[in-house]
């Protein structure tokens, strides 16, 4: 009986390393681009009747650091929810948002609703860093 319960859990732990699940992790390919960078705020005049969700469904709250892009930096591989760093400002930024198919080459930057931020940013020539997904890689 011993010899059973031995073989048993020696199957049992063997079907568990054998079997257990790999999370996968992205890699990203990181590009550098010159864009025209603006900011917009979540308020009906400056984009539609509810200010406080994107074209891509997202939710817009004051203190996010997410981004709109330009449809053309779309195709480029600035896609929903792709991480990018804008020279002089901390942190990365989130695509959560895309902008009129009029505009080429041209970031938004989200300012919540704090206007005169948004003024004083303006408009202007930034160079911006973007990952685009690469591979996986498997973790143990």
């Amino acid at each position: 009986m011993r010899s059973f319960q031995t073989y048993f859990l020696l199957l049992f732990f063997g079907l568990l390393v054998c079997c257990k699940k790999t999370e996968t992790k992205p890699t990203y390919n990181w590009e550098t681009i010159e864009v025209t960078a603006t900011a917009y705020n979540s308020l009906a005049y400056q984009t539609n009747d509810n200010p406080h969700i994107t074209a891509f469904g997202d939710s817009l709250k004051p203190g996010m650091k997410y981004i709109a892009v330009s449809r053309d930096l779309l195709a480029m591989g600035l896609k929903h929810n792709t991480p990018v760093a804008i020279k002089g400002l901390e942190g990365l930024y989130i695509v959560k948002d895309k902008m009129h198919s009029r505009w080429r080459n041209r970031i938004d930057i989200y300012m919540g609703e704090d206007v005169q931020a948004a003024r004083e940013w303006g408009k202007r020539k930034v160079k911006i860093t973007y990952g685009t997904i690469n591979e996986t890689i498997k973790q143990n």
